[in-house]
């Protein structure tokens, strides 16, 4: 009888050690610690530890994303507040970009918005927007998240002039904006009453100088949540 027919046989017949019990203290098992030998029982302890500390391990990482998505949930609430009260359209879109990086700690965000309706076409958040831009929107059904290869909407978040920042572009980067755009977040902006093929609007775009602050493997459950809402806000800015 070969190691799988013997293995075989103990599943096979689970009641084998019960009529057996004797033959437990007597099987000694290789201490994968050392090279005394240790009893089943002993090896059977051991593998529950084993088996106990990853469960630990597994739950103290579960908690710890608990507590990270409890924080971002109330910091998304404290931007939905600032957002919604907000009562001047030409202020909004400054509104949504500032409270992106004070809230959320995003040290570049800003944003552009086209197709609007005739009181707002002359706003620095309508100033002119690139085919390949809205194109590339357009192509987006969810957020973008990754590298900054050169992007055109990039170049909303680098400062200009001596303010250290552009006043043109609807909410700018802080005092970290000095630093290159190395990774990078696109949100698409689309008409909240549609679907992810609906035509956009706009486009929100969030950078840091930190490589690792957005990256491809990240979740964008909230970023799709901050498009949402963003969209449906600057939704009163469109033609009606």
């Amino acid at each position: 009888m070969n190691d799988r027919e013997v293995a075989e046989y103990l599943l096979a017949n689970p009641e084998f050690f019960a009529d057996h019990a004797e033959m437990l203290a007597t099987i000694r098992l290789a201490n994968p610690h050392g090279k005394a030998a240790v009893s089943l029982q002993e090896r059977q302890m051991e593998m529950l530890r084993d088996k106990n500390k990853h469960l630990e391990r597994r739950l103290a990482e579960l908690l710890r994303y608990g507590h990270e998505n409890d924080s971002i949930a109330s910091k998304f609430n404290r931007w939905t507040i600032r957002v919604i009260a907000e009562r001047d359209p030409y202020a909004l879109p400054r509104t949504i970009a500032t409270g992106l990086r004070d809230i959320f700690d995003v040290p570049q965000a800003a944003l552009r918005v086209w197709d609007v309706a005739e009181p707002y076409t002359q706003a620095d958040f309508a100033r002119h927007v690139g085919e390949e831009v809205r194109i590339f929107a357009g192509s987006l059904t969810t957020p973008y998240c990754g590298a900054n290869t050169g992007f055109e909407a990039a170049q909303w978040l680098a400062p200009s002039g001596a303010s250290g920042g552009d006043e043109s572009a609807a909410g700018q980067a802080g005092p970290e904006s000095a630093h290159a755009t190395e990774s990078i977040a696109l949100l698409a902006l689309r008409d909240p009453e549609g679907n992810e093929e609906a035509p956009t609007f706009g486009l929100l775009v969030m950078g840091s100088p930190d490589a690792r602050r957005f990256h491809e493997g990240m979740a964008t459950d909230f970023l799709t949540q901050i498009g949402a809402l963003a969209s449906a806000a600057l939704s009163r800015l469109l033609p009606r």
